[in-house]
């Protein structure tokens, strides 16, 4: 193999494990929000579990973040719980970083 060839695969290897790190956070930062507006919205037990699972299976909606939010957005709306769309982006954008962290130190 050529040099070029070792550092094309090497590349190809961070970008895929750069990937596998950022769907695992998603999916972390996911739960660390329904965790979150579960609490907002008064459910608790298997009601907020199955909340956590939506907000996570909202995800797969399409690609972004776009449709957690959208979720989180509606939901806040029909149970009339007072969160800005600042506040749900904050909360998203905080909940990620500690996705990101937790992802890291787990290895």
């Amino acid at each position: 193999m050529t040099s070029f060839d070792d550092r094309k695969e090497s590349f190809e290897k961070k970008f895929a494990h750069d990937a596998t790190l950022r769907f695992k956070a998603e999916a972390r930062r996911n739960k660390l929000l329904g965790q979150w507006a579960a609490k907002l919205l008064g459910l608790e037990g298997d009601k907020a579990a199955e909340y956590v699972a939506s907000v996570i299976k909202a995800d797969l909606q399409e690609a972004g973040d776009e449709d957690v939010f959208r979720k989180l957005r509606a939901d806040f709306d029909a149970a009339g719980v007072e969160q800005s769309d600042h506040q749900i982006r904050r909360h998203m954008e905080e909940f990620m970083r500690e996705a990101m962290k937790q992802v890291h130190e787990e290895g």
